[in-house]
């Protein structure tokens, strides 16, 4: 089939120039043979026998004919063929010279490896895998070079004030985790780093540098100590913020700790009934009021009557949420009277998290004074959970990282079909 404008057109490559088509019919077990597209392409004059490193015009000295899988036609695969010389540069040596619709040492045209980025940015990789009909780890390899393709060129650490740095576990071994960096005004991850150490905080203020991390102003965390240890000593200018959601959490674990050990004791006293209810009242203890459902309304009486300890650290809970709800001066006063409320309780349990609170009060009355909260980190730990489940488990920590960043980095291109 000849070439023609048309050709030139579907494919829309620049500086390439369709020589002819041509079908091949590779053979299948136990089925008709697959029809493929082979379409022969060559370079433009102006971008024939390029030093794919410096972009300068070389001899070429050897050739070879190579394959580019580009995007289906008519659901038939469809290959770029194309004569392919190896040139000599004086800086570079004996190199494979560049194509323009293709990425060097590339086996996959650009506009077919954006379209399996966005697929694989948007649905299940194993759905992504059949109906490309390329590999997993194909699939993660041209995640990998479009993503780095576009953070080339773009300070994604540039113009960061209010950050907040959380730690996720990306598989089922203690060694998986990665610190994941949210930028609070973009609402996207601005960096992430293999590891849950101070180390790979430190390396995260080693490329933001010590002028940009001089311009940070609040830094939203948990209660990890390593990592307040590193902001202190690399951006102290900035406000370190205990997030909500994580002392919230704090109060309703010691809440849990004393419902199961008033739960023993009433086992322990031949008091099954009593235990009972409270495993029963397990929800009505943990929900918020308003979302309670009318048996749990009625299990939470239950306890009021029964219990008067445990509903005293229910109390105390949602004394604890209600200050994040209100914040600045009252919320600080709301703070304190639930400190001395925890630590004149006398129960062990609430009179440990009293000590905590004390121990973070500085930085949970940043938190109320307007502070960021690190819920759009906790957000985002949610949506890599998507990108795990979605992807059936990542073999490894950069592929996810690049996945990551892909998707919720602002770098994931539009599909070519859009």
């Amino acid at each position: 089939m000849a070439a023609g404008s048309v050709w030139d057109e579907i494919f829309d490559t620049g500086h390439a120039e369709v020589v002819r088509t041509y079908i091949e019919r590779w053979p299948r077990k136990d089925r008709q043979p697959e029809k493929v597209l082979i379409v022969v392409v060559q370079p433009d004059e102006e971008h024939r026998w390029l030093c794919p490193h410096c972009g300068g015009r070389r001899e070429p000295v050897e050739w070879d004919t190579r394959r580019w899988r580009t995007l289906d036609m008519h659901g038939k695969r469809c290959f770029l063929e194309a004569d392919l010389p190896r040139v000599v540069c004086g800086e570079h040596g004996k190199v494979t010279a560049a194509v323009p619709w293709a990425r060097h040492d590339d086996r996959f045209s650009m506009p077919f490896e954006e379209h399996a980025a966005w697929l694989a940015a948007n649905g299940p990789w194993s759905k992504v895998c059949r109906q490309l009909r390329v590999t997993w780890d194909a699939v993660a390899s041209m995640v990998g070079r479009v993503c780095a393709d576009a953070a080339a060129g773009r300070d994604r650490l540039g113009g960061l004030r209010r950050i907040g740095i959380d730690e996720k576990s990306w598989g089922k071994r203690e060694d998986q985790y990665l610190i994941v960096v949210t930028d609070h005004d973009a609402g996207t991850i601005a960096w992430m780093g293999e590891g849950r150490c101070q180390a790979t905080v430190e390396k995260f203020f080693a490329d933001l540098g010590p002028e940009r991390a001089g311009r940070l102003t609040d830094v939203s965390a948990d209660g990890a100590q390593w990592i307040h240890d590193v902001v202190r000593a690399k951006a102290p200018r900035a406000l370190i913020s205990v997030d909500a959601f994580h002392v919230v959490k704090w109060a309703g674990e010691k809440l849990d700790e004393l419902r199961r050990r008033l739960a023993g004791e009433l086992r322990a006293a031949g008091r099954e009934d009593q235990a009972a209810t409270l495993g029963k009242g397990l929800w009505a203890l943990r929900k918020k009021p308003e979302n309670l459902t009318g048996s749990q309304r009625t299990a939470l009486a239950g306890i009021k009557r029964d219990n008067r300890h445990l509903y005293t650290g229910y109390l105390i809970k949602e004394q604890v949420r209600e200050m994040f709800k209100v914040k600045g001066d009252d919320g600080k006063a709301l703070l304190t009277g639930v400190i001395a409320w925890a630590q004149r309780s006398r129960i062990p349990e609430l009179a440990k998290f009293a000590k905590t609170l004390v121990h973070y009060k500085p930085l949970i009355e940043n938190t109320l004074a307007g502070g960021p909260s690190n819920g759009r980190a906790e957000a985002l730990n949610s949506q890599l959970n998507a990108l795990i489940t979605r992807a059936r488990g990542f073999r490894s920590a950069t592929a996810l990282m690049n996945m990551a960043s892909f998707v919720h980095g602002g770098l994931c291109p539009d599909s070519p079909y859009a």
